[in-house]
């Protein structure tokens, strides 16, 4: 009951916050408007983040008090997780009031990073992939990883820089996934579902609490944000969920692969993105609709099926990634998923 509490603490509040935020952001002027990587029809509100903000709040302080942290290390790193949230969501309201250069957004990124740091969330433990121990201990690697029994541990500069990289790739995956009504929010929500069961799984009964407040909030958003979306998430809303995901997937080393494999077709096509606008000679975080999801909606796929397909992807590699204990054969799977979805982009691209 108490676990339901919190879902439905998001889940409400983000209800009766939305329309209000809708009200507000047509009051201020603040909506999207057709052009650019845009092809909706009429002016869009975009302050969804204002709403999933409150909501998220008080969600969080729900959970606080049904799931108190047990020691002192685990209340640091909630306070770090819910200040880096502040930083970032402060950043994506400006950018959506006032269209922030990347050079700013990439600040406020980095300054939630860094917070979230400073609090030890960073990825500093992982486990162990690989049965033969000898790929850690007898090459060059063994200065930078430390094997202790079925765990690795990072040396602490490399699992900063690790860590910074995970956190504003995620921040950034999610910006970028948030180009079709509903798609961010969706995956956000299944991502965030999977964390918690996760969490309790491993015994993690009370970090569990806090992934299943940001699904409340997401899945009670995703009535207002699913095709056709009457309210937009903003950069505030986006900045505001990839930074989540991030700091939640590092909270339990065995969830960085659930994450990865989750989130696989939206980091990948980041990535590809990335190098495709380098190699063009475009800024990489330069907006555009080479992603895999615009390509697809150019091509005549409804939106709906664009958007369920991410859905039933990343149910489907969430489950394998909880459910299959072998963590070389998650990894084998990683590797040939990834191959599979980079060699679909590069088809994509060439036609």
């Amino acid at each position: 009951m108490t676990y339901l509490s919190v879902f439905l603490a998001g889940l409400g509040s983000v209800l009766l916050l939305t329309p209000l935020a809708m009200r507000l952001s047509r009051r201020l002027g603040i909506e999207a408007v057709p052009g650019g990587r845009r092809t909706h029809q009429g002016r869009i509100p975009k302050l969804g983040g204002a709403a999933l903000m409150g909501a998220y709040a008080t969600a969080v302080i729900t959970a606080a008090i049904l799931f108190p942290p047990s020691t002192a290390d685990d209340a640091l790193r909630l306070r770090g997780v819910l200040l880096g949230t502040a930083v970032i969501f402060i950043g994506g309201l400006i950018d959506d009031r006032y269209e922030l250069s990347a050079r700013w957004q990439l600040l406020f990124q980095l300054a939630s990073a860094a917070i979230a740091m400073g609090h030890t969330v960073f990825i500093e433990l992982f486990t162990n992939p690989l049965a033969a121990t000898a790929v850690w201990t007898n090459t060059p690697l063994r200065f930078l990883f430390h094997l202790d029994g079925n765990l690795i541990w990072v040396w602490r500069p490399l699992a900063l820089l690790i860590t910074l990289f995970w956190i504003v790739g995620m921040i950034n995956a999610i910006n970028m996934l948030d180009g079709l009504d509903g798609l961010a929010t969706g995956v956000g929500s299944i991502a965030a579902l999977l964390f918690a069961w996760h969490s309790y799984r491993l015994g993690q009964t009370a970090v569990a609490a806090y992934p299943l407040a940001l699904a409340g909030v997401l899945i009670g958003f995703l009535f207002f944000n699913f095709a056709p979306a009457k309210i937009f998430l903003g950069a505030a809303g986006a900045s505001l969920l990839g930074y989540n995901l991030a700091v939640y997937s590092i909270l339990s080393p065995a969830k960085l692969s659930t994450a990865l494999l989750v989130m696989s077709v939206p980091i990948l096509d980041v990535a590809w993105q990335i190098i495709s606008r380098l190699r063009r000679g475009q800024h990489p975080f330069q907006g555009d609709r080479g992603h895999l999801h615009f390509r697809l909606s150019d091509r005549g796929l409804p939106t709906r099926c664009i958007v369920l397909g991410y859905y039933f992807t990343a149910v489907i590699f969430g489950l394998i990634a909880i459910l299959i204990p072998s963590g070389s054969l998650k990894l084998g799977l990683l590797l040939g998923w990834g191959t599979a979805v980079l060699l679909f982009l590069s088809y994509q691209t060439r036609h």
